[in-house]
């Protein structure tokens, strides 16, 4: 368990289900290829004691899942709240649709001075809980594979635990997990001696996991409401590599306990994770990761080298996958500025009904959409947004909250046009990618 959870944690709440004044309903609207499940809270000793919603997205057009990228905010009402969105965020979309895979974004119904622990720790029912969600999110969208596809998880605070007792528990089903700012208890806590310590089995050290705290957050910044989230990130490194795991460690070089820029580096390690991991044929085992590519670092440290080249202690060094997240790893953990040489892709399916001009779109696996430009006959009209948004990190075209989803209303790809040009519309929409790089046009709509 985390050592700074009671620091976050206000009021333990002893009664078995946790009054709500009512569900979260500012929902966005759940249609194919969204589908969406909602529980009540348990009234029973080993059930959740909050309710809770499952959202997931589908890719259109897959037959058959390989796997459930599992987006988890964190603890608090507002965090919950934040988890509403996850599945729509166009970004991890496009890290599910490149290998096959549903995102799920769930959302529990926490008070916010309940005891986070009351589900962030999965045995508190939230692990059957979720497996409950997917046997019958595989039936709603008619993907009963849903229910036993592997897991790649990614957790921020309270998720981070969540997800890191997810991959304790049930080590065979996690293909990856990335633990940002909070890590499970492989000890006994003094400070909540209630916690009962996680058991870290021998599946588990396979699993590749990634710890990303927040320099703020005991490393640079040794005082304040976080400082502990290094010092229990540490204890977890030790006891997982110490004993052969795949543990690499990206400290945030920007942030507190806020995601920043993180998915930058995330969502690359995932993809590099999946295609390793990943059964070509869905239902057959995880595949090992490979070791002949692997790259180490200090913990907390600044360079990479290959593993036959570092001259320190492998198992007190975090663990990198290959050299392509190694060089990624460098730039993030020195300024976040992970670098993309390639665009996005171009949008498709303009329209123009006189009015509105609308469009779809697919994110740049690397660095996400910032913005599209539309040009009518040759020349820039708009830029939609017109000024992205993101205060925690590089502007968005979704913008983001604070746990890494996007902020509600959800952006719409749309143009209204002031007035009714003359002559033929010619209207095209090309993408922009947060590192700035320009998608080829789209089709002309006219």
């Amino acid at each position: 368990m985390l050592r700074f959870v009671s620091l976050i944690l206000i009021t333990v709440v002893p009664t078995l289900a946790v009054a709500q004044n009512k569900p979260y309903d500012v929902f966005p609207e759940a249609e194919p290829p969204y589908y969406r499940v909602r529980y009540e809270a348990g009234t029973k000793e080993e059930e959740l004691v909050f309710p809770v919603n499952y959202t997931v997205w589908i890719p259109p057009g897959f037959k058959t899942l390989r796997g459930v990228v599992v987006h988890q905010h964190g603890c608090g009402e507002g965090s919950c709240k934040s988890g509403l969105t996850g599945a729509f965020d166009l970004h991890w979309q496009a890290l599910a649709r490149k290998h096959d895979c549903a995102l799920l974004g769930p959302s529990y119904e926490q008070p916010q001075n309940a005891d986070c622990q009351l589900w962030c720790d999965p045995r508190n029912g939230s692990a059957a809980t979720l497996q409950r969600a997917l046997v019958d999110l595989g039936k709603q969208s008619g993907h009963p594979e849903l229910a036993k596809v592997p897991w790649a998880l990614w957790g921020h605070s309270g998720g981070g635990h969540w997800c890191g007792g997810i991959t304790l528990m049930f080590p065979e089903r996690v293909a990856a997990a990335w633990l940002r700012s909070g890590v499970p208890q492989l000890e006994p806590n003094p400070m909540r001696p209630s916690i009962k310590p996680h058991e870290l089995p021998q599946e588990a050290l396979r699993v590749p996991i990634m710890l990303n705290p927040g320099t703020k957050e005991g490393v640079t910044v040794k005082t304040g409401r976080f400082a502990r989230v290094w010092p229990a990130n540490e204890t977890f490194f030790d006891g997982v590599r110490g004993k052969g795991g795949l543990v690499g460690v990206a400290v945030d070089p920007l942030t507190a306990h806020e995601c920043g820029n993180s998915r930058y580096l995330a969502i690359p390690w995932l993809d590099t994770c999946l295609t390793r991991r990943l059964p070509e044929t869905s239902g057959e085992p995880l595949r090992p990761m490979p070791t002949e590519d692997v790259w180490l670092t200090t913990l907390a440290g600044f360079e990479a080298s290959p593993a036959k080249e570092y001259e320190g202690t492998p198992l007190k060094a975090a663990w990198l996958p290959n050299e392509a997240i190694a060089r990624k790893w460098t730039e993030f953990v020195k300024d976040t500025r992970v670098s993309d040489d390639t665009p996005p892709p171009a949008p498709t399916n303009v329209r123009f009904d006189g009015k509105t001009l609308t469009w779809d779109a697919e994110a740049d696996l690397e660095s996400g959409l910032a913005y599209f430009v539309v040009e009518r006959n040759g020349e820039k009209v708009a830029q939609v947004p017109e000024k992205p948004a993101n205060r925690f990190g590089r502007p968005l075209f979704q913008n983001l909250q604070y746990s890494d989803t996007p902020t509600q209303p959800l952006a719409k790809m749309e143009y209204t046009v002031p007035a009714a040009p003359s002559g033929k519309s010619g209207y095209r929409v090309f993408a922009v990618n947060t590192v700035g790089r320009r998608s080829k046009p789209s089709e002309t709509a006219e």
